[in-house]
C-alpha cells in the first residue's frame, strides 16, 4: 500500500487479511444492481480465495440477470443464486456495498454468519463485524488487489483482468477525481499481470448493440433541464424499451452524455423498472462538479453511492421527483 494510504487502512487490511487467511468457507457478494467494480471485485475476490485453497462461491440475486451488455463477457457463469446448502458454515463478504439495504437479501443476514465488510464509499455504514472501507481508494477492485498481494497470492491473468474492469469503470477511463497516483500504479501491475488493454476496452465500450444506441437517442431526445439548467433529467420509459427493442440493462453510459451538458451541476436519468424492482422507478445521479454531493440525495431515498456518483429507487411520479431533485440541488448549492 502507498504511503499516502497507510495513515487510513493499515490496520484494517491487516485484520481482515488475517481473518480471510483463517477462514475457509465463504459467500462473496456485492449490491444491487451491480456495476464494474461490484462485479469485478466480486470475481477478482472469487479467484484470490479460490487460488489459495478457499471454498469460495458467489452470490447475485437472479434478478440481476441478464447483466448490462458490457460485462457479459466477465466469467460469472458460476453465480449462486439461491444460499448454498452450507450457508451457515459461511463467512459473508460484502464487496462494493455502502449500505447492509443496498443488497436486501435476508438469508444474508437472518444467520450467525461473520459478516466482512469490503468497500471504499464514503458513506459506508461499516455494517460488518469486520470492516475494510478505504474511501481513499478509487474502487473496491483496488482494495482486493492490495488484499491479494498483503495475502500471498498470485495475481494471474483472469484476476487482473477482473479488477482492471473494476478500476476503470469506477475511475470513468481514469477521469473522475477518484483516479490517484495508487490508481494508475495497480493499473499498470494489472497490465503487467496480463490483462489485454484492447481487448477490455473493447468489450466495454465498443460492443454496443443496435437497440442501445437507439434507446440513447430517444432518452437524449427526452432531455429536460431544470433549476436554471443546473439539473438535467432524462426519463426513460417503459414505452422507450418496447419501441427499441432495447432491455433495462441497456441504460448503462446513457447519464454520462447528461452530466456533459454545458452548465449542468447533477444529472439523474429516470427509468421504469417493469417488473424487475421493488420501487416503480430506478434513479441514477451523477455529479459534473465537487459542489453537489449526489450521496446525500440519494440516501434520502434509501439509495447510496459516491460523492459524484449515486443512486436510488422510488415510487415518485416523475413531477414530484423533479420537484425533490431540484430542491436538493438548490439547497446543496446555497442558491
Amino acid at each position: 500500500m502507498s504511503a499516502s494510504r497507510a495513515d487510513v487502512a493499515t490496520s484494517d487490511i491487516e485484520r481482515v487479511s488475517a481473518e480471510l487467511l483463517s477462514r475457509d468457507r465463504f459467500l462473496l457478494t456485492a449490491h444491487e444492481g451491480p456495476d464494474g467494480d461490484a462485479l469485478g471485485s466480486l470475481l477478482g475476490m472469487h479467484q484470490l480465495l479460490s487460488q489459495l485453497g478457499k471454498d469460495s462461491v458467489m452470490f447475485l440475486a437472479a434478478k440481476e440477470f441478464p447483466l448490462p451488455i458490457e460485462y457479459r463477457f466477465l466469467p460469472l457463469e458460476e453465480v449462486f443464486h439461491e444460499p448454498p446448502a452450507d450457508m451457515a458454515d459461511r463467512t459473508v463478504v460484502f464487496l462494493d456495498c455502502g449500505n447492509i439495504d443496498r443488497m436486501p437479501v435476508d438469508f444474508l443476514t437472518a444467520g450467525d454468519n461473520v459478516v466482512v465488510n469490503i468497500d471504499h464509499h464514503h458513506d459506508n455504514t461499516r455494517f460488518g463485524d469486520i470492516n475494510l472501507v478505504d474511501f481513499n481508494a478509487s474502487c473496491t477492485a483496488e482494495i482486493v488487489y492490495d488484499l491479494a498481494l498483503l495475502m500471498g497470492a498470485q495475481v494471474t491473468p483472469e484476476m487482473a483482468s477482473a479488477l482492471y474492469v473494476g478500476l476503470i469503470t469506477d475511475t470513468g477511463k481514469f477521469m473522475y477525481e477518484n483516479t490517484n497516483a495508487h490508481t494508475h500504479r495497480v493499473a499498470a501491475e494489472l497490465i503487467d499481470a496480463g490483462v489485454d488493454v484492447d481487448d477490455t476496452y473493447r468489450r466495454l465500450y465498443e460492443h454496443v448493440p443496435l437497440e442501445k444506441l437507439r434507446l440513447v437517442a430517444r432518452a437524449l431526445g427526452a432531455i429536460q433541464c431544470h433549476c436554471n439548467n443546473r439539473l438535467a433529467v432524462s426519463y426513460i420509459t417503459s414505452a422507450d424499451y418496447e419501441a427499441t427493442g432495447a432491455g433495462e440493462e441497456m441504460t448503462e453510459g446513457v447519464i454520462d452524455h447528461l452530466r456533459s451538458i454545458d452548465g449542468t451541476k447533477v444529472a439523474a436519468v429516470v427509468r421504469d423498472l417493469g417488473n424487475r424492482g421493488r420501487a416503480a422507478r430506478k434513479v441514477s445521479l451523477r455529479a459534473s462538479e465537487g459542489d453537489v454531493d449526489v450521496s446525500v440525495i440519494a440516501r434520502k431515498h434509501g439509495g447510496g453511492g459516491h460523492k459524484r456518483a449515486a443512486g436510488f429507487s422510488t415510487d415518485l411520479e416523475l413531477d414530484d421527483l423533479v420537484a425533490f431533485l431540484c430542491g436538493e440541488v438548490v439547497s446543496q448549492l446555497g442558491s
